[in-house]
């Protein structure tokens, strides 16, 4: 009598924790995944399409439904990574108006709010290799409750390209737009 009265509320519970347990796990094996995939990464001639299907065939393995999505920004330094395009606020409002000047540091002609460059970015540049997955919950658990039936997670490390070559100079200087 007594266990009938709290055996919905253990099994509701056991299969969460066993939810809560297999993303956790999941999120562990991307990440490990990811830094070795980016230590690969960071040679010359590293294939990004090769890196990408390391990390992918290592998360599958545990969630096969599981759809991932790659990003690289390089930046010339670990200082700059994820900073914007520095600028002179010539009227201090605070933002980057038409003709104030910005140091173009990605060479494309416009000030930006992050000042990295897209792909793997070229010798000694720190490069931010960044993995996202999203999966179907392994518990459907998450229509009782009001969450996502999907999990989703990020990961995201950065290391420093291999001097294979001299570093380019990026650094020009224009006027906001």
């Amino acid at each position: 009598m007594e266990f009938a009265l709290i055996a919905p509320t253990l099994c509701l519970m056991l299969v969460g924790l066993f939810d809560i347990s297999y993303n956790m796990y999941s999120n562990t094996m991307l990440t490990g995944a990811v830094q070795d995939a980016a230590r690969d990464s960071t040679i010359e001639g590293a294939s990004a399409t090769a890196v990408d299907n390391a990390v992918r065939d290592a998360v599958q393995d545990i969630a096969p439904d599981a759809n991932l999505t790659f990003s690289r920004t390089a930046y010339s330094e670990f200082t700059s990574v994820s900073r914007s395009e520095d600028y002179t606020d010539l009227n201090g409002n605070g933002t980057c108006d038409a003709g104030e000047p910005f140091e173009d540091i990605n060479n494309n002609g416009t000030w930006d709010q992050d000042q990295g460059t897209t792909g793997q970015g070229g010798a000694r540049d720190a490069v931010m290799y960044e993995v996202t997955v999203e999966y179907p919950r392994a518990f459907p658990l998450a229509a009782y409750i009001g969450i996502s039936p999907n999990y989703r997670t990020t990961t995201t490390t950065v290391l420093r390209n291999q001097p294979f070559a001299a570093s380019e100079k990026r650094d020009a200087v224009g006027n906001c737009a």
